[in-house]
This record gives C-alpha cells, sequence and structure tokens, in this order.
C-alpha cells in the first residue's frame, strides 16, 4: 500500500506528463487564435464570448485548472505538510493584493477568485469590507498599517512587498520544521527563489518607483535559511549589492552572482536594465531547476514543492500566450518575447 508521499508523488508525475511543460510546450506554437488556444487546454469545453471576455475566462479557468490539480496532490496527504499548504496558498496572497487594488481604485464588485477549500482563510465573500475580509486571519496586523485607508493615491509597493514578506516568512518556516530528507531540494531551490525574488523587486522599485537605494532596501525580505555546514546568509545579500550598480551600464553588473539574468546589450541602442527580462528569465531558471529536481527525491515533499514549481510556470506560459494572442500576436511571437537564458 502506497504512502502519503508516494500516492501524492505519482498523481504528480500523472499530471506533470499531461501538462504544458518540457516538450509538450511546442504544442503551443503555431497557435493564431485565443480560440484555438482555449480548444488546445480545454478540448473537451467549448464558449463563444467576445475577444476581452474570452481572455478573462480564460485566463481563470487556466488558473483554476493550476488550482485544482495542486489540490488533489496536497489533499492526497491525510495531514498535508504545513509547507505545501504554505505554497498553496499563493493564490489566496494573489487575490488578496487584487482586492485590495480594487479597493483602491473604490471598485464595488469583486474579481474572480481561486477556490482553495479547506485552506482559505480570507472572507473574500466580505468584499470590499477590508475588516470583515480579513478578521481572525494572519493579514490582521496589516490594518493598523498600511491598508486602513486605501485610495487611489496609495502607494501600493509597500504593502506588495508586506505580503510578499508574509508569504515567504511562511514558507521558510513551515520549511524549518520538516525533516531533512524532506527539505534538502526544497530549501536549496526557495534560497535561490527567494534571492531572485528580492532582485527583481529592487530592480522594480528603482526603475518603476524611482525609489532611492536606501528606500529600496527597506522593502527586501532578509530572511535566512541554514547553508552548507550549518551557515545562513541573508537572502537578501545579492540584492543589496545590486543597489549600489547603475541602471544604465551593464558593463558595470559583470561581477554580480545573478549578471546572466539581465537583458544584452543591442548595438547602437543605450542599455537600461530591464525588471521584466530579468524576471522572464529568473522564472525560466526556477523551472529549469525544479524540472531536474522533481525526480532526485521521490515521495519527498521537495519533489512536490517542485511539482507545484513547474504546474505555476506552465500557469504562467499559458496565461503569457493567452495575453499575447488576444494582442494579435501569433504564439511563437510570445514564446521569442519570453526567451531568456537558463
Amino acid at each position: 500500500m502506497l504512502n502519503d508521499g508516494a500516492y501524492a508523488y505519482a498523481k504528480a508525475c500523472g499530471i506533470i506528463g499531461k501538462s504544458y511543460v518540457g516538450k509538450r510546450i511546442s504544442s503551443l506554437t503555431g497557435l493564431h487564435t485565443l480560440t484555438e488556444l482555449d480548444r488546445t487546454i480545454f478540448p473537451g469545453f467549448h464558449q463563444e464570448l467576445p475577444g476581452k471576455e474570452l481572455l478573462i475566462d480564460l485566463e481563470h479557468r487556466i488558473i483554476k485548472r493550476a488550482v485544482d490539480q495542486i489540490l488533489s496532490i496536497v489533499n492526497s496527504y491525510i495531514n498535508p505538510p504545513e509547507f505545501l499548504v504554505q505554497m498553496l496558498r499563493v493564490y489566496e496572497y494573489s487575490d488578496l493584493k487584487v482586492c485590495l487594488q480594487l479597493i483602491c481604485a473604490g471598485k464595488k464588485d469583486p474579481p474572480l477568485l481561486s477556490d482553495l477549500g479547506r485552506f482559505q482563510t480570507v472572507h473574500f465573500g466580505k468584499f470590499p469590507d477590508i475588516a470583515a475580509m480579513l478578521r481572525n486571519t494572519e493579514f490582521d496586523s496589516l490594518l493598523s498599517g498600511d491598508i486602513r485607508n486605501l485610495h487611489p493615491d496609495t502607494d501600493f509597493a509597500p504593502i506588495e512587498t508586506k505580503l510578499d514578506s508574509l508569504y515567504y516568512f511562511g514558507l521558510a518556516e513551515s520549511l524549518s520544521r520538516l525533516s531533512s530528507e524532506d527539505r534538502q531540494e526544497a530549501q536549496r531551490l526557495l534560497a535561490i527563489e527567494i534571492s531572485l525574488r528580492n532582485c527583481v523587486w529592487a530592480l522594480r522599485l528603482r526603475t518603476y518607483y524611482q525609489k532611492t537605494a536606501v528606500d529600496t532596501k527597506k522593502y527586501l525580505m532578509d530572511i535566512k535559511l541554514h547553508g552548507g555546514a550549518g551557515r545562513k546568509s541573508s537572502l537578501a545579500a545579492e540584492a543589496v549589492e545590486s543597489l549600489k550598480l547603475p541602471l544604465d551600464t551593464r558593463n558595470s553588473w559583470r561581477y554580480w552572482k545573478w549578471a546572466r539574468f539581465l537583458n544584452p546589450e543591442v548595438p547602437s541602442v543605450n542599455w537600461v536594465a530591464n525588471p521584466r527580462y530579468f524576471q522572464n528569465a529568473a522564472s525560466q531558471y526556477l523551472y529549469q531547476l525544479a524540472r531536474r529536481s522533481f525526480h532526485r527525491s521521490p515521495m519527498s515533499v521537495s519533489a512536490i514543492f517542485c511539482f507545484i514549481k513547474i504546474k505555476q510556470f506552465e500557469e504562467d506560459i499559458l496565461t503569457s500566450v493567452a495575453e499575447g494572442l488576444a494582442l494579435g500576436m501569433e504564439s511563437s511571437g510570445v514564446f521569442n518575447l519570453l526567451e531568456a537564458p537558463s
């Protein structure tokens, strides 16, 4: 009889085999319309909607598909590991950000949301009453700070970074309670992910929000995970180092740890660091690491960590293709834009 870990791993392997990752990504090339993409992903489902409505509906179904598959794996455990539950709840954090942004804009209608079943904690049915939505949840503490009085001119960066910090600190805490076998691969990949996430934030805040290096440093997640020989190192170190480097001179970044994910120089064009390019490159790198690590520790929690990362990458690819097709691009053109070094 299979134990929980073995059953979850076997089920995850079956889902990955039918996912649009690895060689199966090629089946998405050559698409010209949203309808073609819809019929490729959901062959048994057909709905006639105008372009914008179809995009919203299709993106929601793509996310729901990922959530349902991840949820089915987490529910394979009689007592799901807290670490995997926290990973699943990234969708709750994402939905909360969307809700808060809508409240900022004075919107009264709730967005389409993910259903996490028994793992949901936010009372989204109380939208747009923030206090009622967050009462008796881990987000309660936010009510005394940045989100008490949201308005159209609210600086959302502090709220977004605070939510990201809550999520990743929760992951790090629950990871520390796993056995060494369960956490080994997940710990290595999570450390890289948090480091890259900090670097993305540093680039975004300096480029899009014109934050100074001093201000940007306040938003970074100073999370520490065990490294080799029991050492702990700050996962904000690379981002802090990047704050000293000019955003318009690529050569100055050549010795920086994650320099290979920066956009390349183009002849006759003044180089400027592109946060979106860096984020795409980092995302592809993390996906490749997760794919290589998925089978490394079968039946461990780390294997399911990798499964979730692979599914989230697939979700990003599918929604990116959908958005490109909605803009009149072909899917091959979207993949060209997403190409980045691994």
